[in-house]
């Protein structure tokens, strides 16, 4: 798509936006989604003005003839254009198929493993071992964004986390850095990071965006309402999958225009983050829509509290089932990252409905 080409969510009627999902099928016939082996036939297509949401369902002509009657046209052809196009390698890995990216959490206090691999040695360890287990990138953080979670001063994160990047990065592992600070960011990639993870979408520190440009590393972007102090005190959305899809296009915009290009940029909706137990089942069911910003999608529900308060209260390390089953609902639409804690099981499980469906990896 050309400079000259209004964004997909933009139509020609003022104050109206158009969002396209695309229905995934496995059967191999129809238009690819982000370039890779799930294709789609039909599409759901919604158009927003004010507080009004129209919505269709059908093949892909039918639904163009109801964009073009509602002046969205153009709207949908670019969105189309942006679903279909393959993605961009994420540091090096290319996204033909899933990738799994290992938690290495460094701190005292993460909901899952909080304290257990706060010793830099027992985090690099950690890490190796799920690299062994077939990780494909490993993502340290030294702050924990759980609820309730107070912040960390910088100087005790960069003392958690940059022995830990150093040590996996020279074990040869891609590693992301999980940060919502700039000097964070900086001294990790520095270090030998190869990818930043900003669950602030890089608005949570005012140098962000120019530290994440200068490091011209790939980043993910996050969808987080509120901060983790309060995000899950009343979160409340008109529409949770159209106004994530409207703020994570603000913040990509925000970073082509401090010259971080679309092609480096993945999203995350950020389950839990700011999200009920409804939201979250929502996004899930509807994640292909996040096809149309023309990144791609990471997913990460791995042990998150919205799967016991949907079983029994059961306690973060007995969620595995339904982590699995989030997992494989990502994948089945189309997410070319998994973020999970459990990459064994994880890879097995995706091997298993990838070897159903025709594609070995």
């Amino acid at each position: 798509m050309s400079p000259e080409e209004p964004a997909p969510l933009a139509a020609a009627v003022p104050g109206t936006r158009l969002y396209l999902r695309p229905l995934p099928t496995t059967d191999g016939d129809g238009l690819p989604i982000a370039g890779g082996p799930l294709r789609f036939r039909e599409v759901e297509l919604a158009v927003r003005s004010g507080s009004r949401i129209d919505r269709t369902v059908a093949a892909i002509d039918p639904a163009f003839d109801w964009a073009l009657r509602r002046g969205c046209g153009v709207a949908a052809k670019a969105a189309l254009a942006r679903i279909t196009a393959p993605r961009e390698p994420l540091a090096g890995l290319t996204l033909d198929r899933p990738r799994i990216m290992g938690i290495v959490n460094v701190t005292p206090d993460s909901f899952s493993d909080g304290g257990a691999f706060l010793d830099p040695q027992a985090a690099i360890d950690h890490g190796l071992a799920l690299l062994a287990e077939g990780a494909d990138i490993l993502d340290v953080g030294g702050e924990s964004t759980r609820p309730g979670a107070d912040p960390v001063p910088e100087g005790e994160e960069l003392r958690r986390t940059l022995p830990v990047v150093r040590g996996l990065v020279e074990a040869g592992a891609i590693v992301s850095i999980d940060t919502r600070h700039a000097a964070v960011m900086r001294a990790a990639v520095s270090a030998g990071a190869a990818i930043i993870n900003d669950v602030t979408a890089l608005a949570g520190d005012p140098a962000s965006l120019a530290t994440a440009a200068e490091a011209a590393v790939p980043v993910v972007l996050m969808h987080m309402q509120g901060q983790p102090q309060t995000m899950q005190a009343d979160p409340r959305y008109d529409d949770v999958v159209l106004d994530i899809l409207d703020a994570l296009e603000n913040r990509i915009v925000a970073c082509e225009a401090a010259g971080i290009p679309r092609s480096r940029i993945t999203v995350d909706p950020g389950i839990g983050f700011g999200k009920t137990v409804a939201h979250n089942a929502t996004l899930l069911s509807r994640l292909s829509a996040f096809h149309t910003l023309g990144c791609p999608v990471l997913l990460g529900a791995s042990r998150k509290s919205f799967i016991g308060r949907l079983d029994r209260q059961a306690p973060a390390d007995q969620r595995l089932p339904g982590s699995l089953a989030a997992a494989l609902t990502a994948v089945g639409q189309g997410a070319q990252v998994i973020r999970v804690h459990d990459v064994a099981a994880t890879r097995q499980a995706i091997a298993v409905v990838n070897a159903i469906r025709g594609q070995f990896i």
